[in-house]
C-alpha cells in the first residue's frame, strides 16, 4: 500500500478551511448590495407575469456596478430574462422560478458566435451572452415546465422548445445550490465560456426529448463537482459545435441517472476534447421506470467518447466509477460523420482519439452487448489504457448467435450517428477492439448471470507497443506524454511519476521490468486551494515530478 505525502494532505484541509471562511467573507462582501424583485412588482402568483420585473432588477443591478438579485420564497412565472455582467441571481429557500408555457413569452436571442448551434435564433428561460462574473446561486428551485412544448422536428430544441439556461462566449460563471427542472429541450447550455463552476445542484430533466441534464460546448478551465442528475437524454454531455475545443474540465463527485450516455464526449465534435478529468461518479438507473422518450431503460452507456466530425480527442483521464446498469457500459468510437460547424458545412477529414486512460471502474447488472473501442481502417483509436475494471452483465448469447453478431458488426458504419448500442451485441462480452494501437488492458474482470460462448477481448486490426509476447520489446514502452519521467527502484519494482500538468492528478506507475507499466495509484484528485490552477506556465497544475522512497513511505516532491 501506498501513502504519499500525508502531511501535506492535512495541511491542505486545514487550508481549505481557512480559504473557505475568507472566501465567504469576500462574497458577502461582494454582495453588500441587493435587488429584492418584489421591490420591482414580481407577483408570488402563477397566473400573471413577473419577467417585467425581475429583468427591472437585473437591469439595476447591472447599472449599480452590480450585486446581488434577490427571488424571494414564492412561486414567481416569466418568461426569457436576460442576466448581465457583475449580476448575481440568488433563489432564497422556498422560492421558485416558473416558466411561462407561452412561446410568445419567449424572446429570440441571437448570438453572433459561430457554431452550429447559433446559425438561427433560439429561445432560453435564462439568456446570458458576452457578459462576466455572472451566477446563479441559492436554495431555489427553476422549473422550466417543458412538458407543455411538443416536439416537431428533429431539430427544433431551441427553436419551438426553449432551453432553460443558455451562456454563451462568457467568463466567470458559478452555478451553485440550485435546483433544475423540467427544460423544454437541453437543461443547460455553456457555449465557448471560460471559467466555468458548477458546484452541488441538482438536475430533474425527464419530461421531453433531447433533455440533457448538462451541456458543456468548446468551454475552457471549467469545474463540475457535486451534481445530482436524473435526465432522459445524455446526463453529463462535452460537445464542440465549433473549432473551439472543450479543454481543461474536471468533472467529480457527480451522481448521474440517464435513458441514454451517462458521460459522453461527443457526439457534436468540430473543434474536440483535451485534458479532460472525470472522476468519483456513481451511474445509476433513473428513478422513473415507466417512461422514457430516448434510449434505454437502464441507459445505454456509462462512458461515451467519441470523435465524429474532425477534431481531437486528447489526454482525457476516467476513473473511480460505479455503474448499475446500462446496456453497453464503455464506448469509444473514432468515426467519420463529418458534419460541420457551419449549416450545409461538410468536413472533409477524420478526426484522432490518442491518449485515454480509464482506470478503477466497477460496474454491475449490465445488459449483454459488451463494450467497444473502435476506429476506422487507416485511421485507427491510439493510446489506450484501461485498469481495474469489473464488469458483471447478464450475458446469455449462445453459439448460435454468433453469426448474426458478426454480420451486424461487418458494415464499419462509418458515417453514422454513433452510439454505443450501434451494433448491438459484440464479439465479445467484455471489450471488442477493432481498428487501434496501442491499447492495454490490465486486470479486467468479466462475468455474467448466464452462460456467454463470446471470449472476454475480441480484437481486429490492432497493433501495440511495449512488450511483444516473445522475449521483444518495441519502442516506445510508453506511447504517450509521460514527459519529465522520474523512476526509482524500491526491491524488485520500480516506480515512476511524471508530469500531468492541468488537472491530471499525477498517476503512478509500477513496472517489473521497465517494459510493461501499469497504473497503481494517484498522488491527488484535485486541490482545491485557490489559485493552485492558476498558474499559466507549463500547463498549471502539477509538473516535474520527484518520487523518493525511505522508510517504508514513498514522497512525491513537486
Amino acid at each position: 500500500m501506498l501513502l504519499f505525502l500525508k502531511e501535506m494532505f492535512n495541511f491542505a484541509t486545514y487550508m481549505k478551511v481557512i480559504v473557505t471562511i475568507l472566501a465567504s467573507l469576500c462574497i458577502a462582501s461582494m454582495h453588500a448590495a441587493d435587488f429584492n424583485i418584489k421591490s420591482y412588482g414580481a407577483k408570488n402568483d402563477t397566473t400573471v407575469l413577473s419577467t417585467q420585473a425581475l429583468q427591472q432588477a437585473i437591469d439595476a443591478c447591472s447599472a449599480a456596478g452590480g450585486g446581488r438579485v434577490v427571488v424571494p420564497a414564492g412561486i414567481y412565472k416569466i418568461g426569457t430574462i436576460q442576466l448581465k455582467s457583475h449580476v448575481h441571481l440568488y433563489l432564497e429557500q422556498g422560492a421558485t422560478l416558473y416558466g411561462s408555457t407561452r412561446l410568445e413569452d419567449y424572446i429570440p436571442m441571437k448570438s453572433d458566435y459561430l457554431s452550429l448551434r447559433t446559425q438561427t435564433t433560439t429561445i432560453q428561460l435564462i439568456y446570458a451572452d458576452g457578459v462576466q462574473d455572472v451566477s446563479i446561486d441559492g436554495l431555489g428551485t427553476i422549473d422550466g415546465r417543458g412538458r407543455a412544448f411538443k416536439k416537431l422536428s428533429w431539430n427544433d430544441e431551441g427553436i419551438t422548445r426553449p432551453h432553460l439556461i443558455r451562456f454563451i462566449q462568457s467568463q466567470d460563471i458559478l452555478v451553485r445550490g440550485i435546483t433544475l427542472r423540467n427544460s423544454g429541450c437541453w437543461m443547460q447550455h455553456y457555449l465557448a465560456c471560460d471559467r466555468l463552476n458548477i458546484d452541488g445542484i441538482k438536475v430533474f430533466n425527464r419530461n421531453n426529448y433531447n433533455n440533457d441534464a448538462l451541456d458543456i460546448d468548446g468551454c475552457h478551465e471549467v469545474i463540475v463537482r457535486g451534481m445530482i442528475a436524473d435526465s432522459d437524454d445524455d446526463g453529463i454531455t462535452l460537445k464542440s459545435h465549433s473549432p473551439r475545443l472543450c479543454e481543461n474540465v474536471r468533472i467529480s463527485d457527480c451522481v448521474v441517472s440517464s435513458h441514454c450516455n451517462a458521460v459522453k464526449l461527443g457526439t457534436e465534435t468540430n473543434g474536440g476534447f483535451r485534458n479532460i478529468n472525470i472522476s468519483g461518479i456513481v451511474v445509476k438507473p433513473s428513478y422513473n421506470q415507466q417512461e422514457k422518450f430516448f434510449g434505454q431503460w437502464i441507459g445505454s452507456s456509462a462512458i461515451s467518447l467519441e470523435i465524429v466530425d474532425g477534431g481531437v480527442l486528447e489526454n482525457v483521464n476516467i476513473a473511480d466509477f460505479t455503474v448499475e446498469g446500462t446496456e453497453s457500459p464503455i464506448f469509444v468510437r473514432l468515426g467519420n460523420r463529418g458534419r460541420g460547424y457551419k449549416t450545409g458545412q461538410h468536413i472533409d477529414h477524420v478526426g484522432s482519439i490518442d491518449g485515454v486512460r480509464i482506470n478503477n471502474i466497477q460496474i454491475r447488472n449490465a445488459g449483454s452487448m459488451g463494450c467497444s473501442i473502435t476506429g476506422l481502417p487507416g485511421y485507427p483509436v491510439r493510446n489506450v489504457w484501461i485498469s481495474n475494471v469489473s464488469i458483471h452483465h447478464k450475458g446469455g448469447v449462445k453459439k448460435d448467435q454468433l453469426t448474426e453478431i458478426a454480420d451486424s458488426i461487418a458494415n464499419e458504419k462509418a458515417a453514422d450517428y454513433p452510439e454505443a448500442t450501434m451494433w448491438g451485441n459484440l464479439p465479445a462480452k467484455g471489450f471488442f477492439v477493432r481498428h487501434a494501437r496501442n491499447v492495454q488492458f490490465s486486470n479486467i474482470h468479466v462475468s455474467t448471470v448466464d452462460e456467454d460462448v463470446r471470449p472476454d477481448f475480441v480484437e481486429v486490426d490492432t497493433e501495440g507497443w511495449g512488450d511483444q509476447g516473445d522475449g521483444t520489446y518495441r519502442n516506445p514502452v510508453l506511447n504517450a506524454d509521460f514527459s519529465d519521467p522520474d523512476v526509482i527502484r524500491v526491491g524488485n519494482k520500480f516506480y515512476m511519476v511524471a508530469s500531468d500538468f492541468h488537472f491530471m492528478g499525477m498517476q503512478v506507475l509500477e513496472s517489473d521490468d521497465m517494459v510493461n507499466w501499469r497504473y497503481i495509484s494517484q498522488i491527488y484528485r484535485r486541490f482545491n486551494e485557490p489559485g493552485w490552477d492558476a498558474n499559466l506556465h507549463y500547463a498549471g497544475g502539477s509538473w516535474a515530478p520527484s518520487i523518493r522512497y525511505h522508510s517504508g513511505l514513498f514522497y512525491v516532491y513537486f
